[in-house]
């Protein structure tokens, strides 16, 4: 599933996700390629539910969002996704 970000320098994120809400692989678009590729690693393996509690709401500088937020609210996308089916 690919998010569309607004807000950021990054401008998408796919994510994967497995039946269990298992995240598999992200990648972002454009964005500060370590940050942005760091984040993705960390979130790697992870439940998408945990990875919204973790990282939801963080902001960059002065803006009301980031990369991190912008990857929360993909990833509650593809859990709204998933739910649907």
């Amino acid at each position: 599933m690919t998010y569309q970000t607004k807000g950021t320098c990054s401008m998408a994120i796919q994510v994967e996700l497995d039946s269990d809400h298992t995240i598999q692989n992200v990648e972002f678009v454009g964005g500060c390629s370590g940050n942005t590729q760091g984040v993705a690693i960390l979130v790697q393996g992870m439940k998408a539910e945990e990875a919204i509690a973790k990282i939801e709401g963080i902001r960059c500088g002065s803006k009301p969002t980031s990369c991190p937020d912008q990857l929360a609210k993909a990833l509650r996308m593809a859990l709204e996704k998933e739910e649907k089916r």
